[in-house]
């Protein structure tokens, strides 16, 4: 029995492109591979026209249906996997999946999920601070040119997205949390961390981002989520707990104070 990845728990999104030509060619390319989710994120330049003439006639229907977004985390809040592509490998871009590892893993994942996968603008692709929202860096590999057109790239994924199947059994695969659980997890993370004194003040980001990778290596259940923030509401707890606590003493005269006991000999 084979599966296959399910397209329709997929969704292509576009990080500030430059070129409407570009979006109307990825939402062709979209559309000859099988998947019809399409979202853009604060496109430049943007000309539905343009957009319309190069998705030709097969891929118009993508268009009309396409989401447009203000900003990143807006786009990605709803999804419970995001695997984003990038071109420059190194620094925070060590461990990258071909296109077509992505495709195989994502087999599993597409039963119960909603996968985004994040193509950035032409001139220079996403930024350290995009990549920290996703799962899985994708990189196609090249020859000697990494460069490819956004559209050409949208394609290749696309392609091995839809050739990729199993013929193992179906593993059990649960709901991941999604972008908005995971985001309002960190942003809790951080905030009692800082209380603590576990992390600087000056620069949370820095170690938030940490975090983000060692928990990207295990994507998260919503129920795992859920026990995460419980854990970081108990520690904020018990941590105001105990300054009030250290308050009151400081405010009730010590046994041993020679004020006390004058007080104590007069009444």
């Amino acid at each position: 029995m084979s599966e296959r990845v399910r397209l329709e728990n997929i969704a292509i999104v576009l990080h500030r492109p430059q070129i409407p030509e570009n979006i109307g060619a990825a939402a062709r390319a979209m559309r000859n591979m099988g998947l019809r989710r399409l979202i853009v994120v604060a496109p430049e330049n943007f000309d539905l026209s343009r957009v319309r003439m190069m998705a030709t006639h097969g891929g118009q229907e993508i268009v009309e249906a396409m989401a447009r977004c203000d900003d990143l985390p807006e786009a990605l809040g709803p999804f419970n996997f995001v695997a984003c592509t990038t071109a420059r490998l190194g620094g925070q871009r060590r461990t990258v999946l071909s296109p077509a590892d992505l495709a195989e893993n994502l087999i599993p994942l597409s039963r119960e999920n909603r996968i985004a996968i994040v193509f950035g603008p032409e001139d220079r692709g996403l930024s350290n601070e995009d990549i920290r929202y996703s799962h899985y860096l994708v990189n196609i590999p090249t020859a000697e040119f990494s460069s490819l057109n956004l559209a050409q790239a949208v394609m290749v994924v696309c392609y091995e997205l839809f050739k990729a199947r199993t013929l193992k059994k179906p593993a059990f695969v649960p709901r991941l949390a999604n972008r908005f659980e995971l985001d309002a997890m960190y942003a809790q993370l951080a905030d009692v961390l800082v209380r603590i004194s576990y992390i600087n003040t000056e620069n949370p980001e820095y170690w938030v981002n940490n975090l983000r990778r060692f928990f990207n290596r295990y994507p998260l259940r919503a129920k795992e989520v859920a026990i995460i923030r419980g854990v970081c509401r108990q520690i904020d707890w018990y941590g105001r707990k105990c300054y009030d606590n250290g308050m009151d003493a400081a405010r009730k005269p010590s046994p041993t104070d020679p004020l006390r006991k004058e007080r104590v000999a007069h009444r």
